[in-house]
């Protein structure tokens, strides 16, 4: 098994970054290669690849259990693999201070955004993402922040509940808002583990409308979608990797990768999928 170092040491020594590249300035902003994870004697990710370049959005779907969460998290470099490479904004896992470069990495999750307090205003829950926080006292901002960060509300669409407290916003406007949130440090990439996961129907809705948003911003960077369910994919995702106990069951282009035959085994049972006039995708059990 290949031994992975810390993230930001070397040797044992503090790897400082300086000038990291932006997502322009590398063909792939993630880079995973075969990549294996193991945790008390049981394989969840069993060699996988993921390379995602500039100007793409891509679907990671599976049943619960499949290894998604797990897979975002080394993409994040919360977790570490128990072998393979992960680059990420030309870095290298193992090599750099991940603690700078997770500001280059947006990320939301449902769990995530049960953390904030309720009496934040919409503002300052994007203005933490400046330092990785939860709190606004835990550090300082200054004007120039705070307008950076209703400039990131206004890119999703709800500069007007800027001054709203979370607790009031309805669980679609909250979405908005932690994906204004991954904006903030103008990432190089965007990683989103299940964040329809607390949502109604009508907050899906607004969620998937947001995404698409994203993926039709010339200047947005690329994004990584984690769910389980296809009906809530928006249609600017240009690309799939379908998960199955930790192995890959297909991948590519998501019209290619994304087929009934390929759902179907990836749920471990006959499906049947569709594309609507509208680009959304559909799928329900065949009888």
């Amino acid at each position: 098994m290949q031994a992975v170092a810390p993230a930001g040491t070397q040797s044992g020594v503090t790897v400082p970054v300086t000038n990291l590249p932006t997502a322009g300035d590398v063909a792939a902003p993630l880079d995973l290669e075969h990549i294996v994870f193991e945790r008390e004697g049981r394989r969840i990710l069993d060699d996988i690849s993921l390379q995602v370049a500039r100007g793409q959005h891509w679907l990671v779907l599976g049943a619960n259990g499949s290894g998604k969460t797990t897979l975002l998290r080394i993409a994040s470099m919360y977790e570490h693999p128990s072998s393979g490479s992960v680059r990420v904004l030309g870095e290298q896992l193992g090599r750099t201070d991940v603690r700078k470069l997770r500001q280059r990495v947006g990320y939301a999750s449902a769990a995530l955004g049960a953390d904030f307090r309720p009496a934040l205003t919409a503002t300052e829950v994007v203005m933490t993402a400046k330092h990785a926080a939860l709190e606004p006292w835990w550090h300082q901002y200054s004007d120039e922040d705070r307008s950076h960060a209703r400039n990131c509300l206004d890119r999703m669409g709800v500069v007007r509940l800027a001054d709203r407290n979370l607790g009031t916003l309805s669980s679609g406007e909250q979405q908005r808002v932690f994906l204004a949130r991954t904006l903030m440090n103008d990432p190089g990439i965007v990683l989103l583990d299940e964040p329809s996961a607390r949502l109604d129907l009508g907050g899906r809705e607004q969620l998937v409308a947001a995404l698409d948003d994203l993926a039709a911003d010339p200047g947005g960077p690329p994004f990584v979608l984690v769910t389980h369910h296809v009906d809530e994919v928006p249609d600017g995702v240009t690309h799939a990797l379908l998960l199955r106990d930790g192995t890959a069951v297909s991948q590519g282009p998501i019209d290619e990768a994304l087929t009934a035959e390929s759902l179907s085994d990836c749920f471990d049972m006959p499906l049947a999928l569709e594309r609507r006039a509208d680009g959304r995708l559909s799928a329900w059990a065949r009888r």
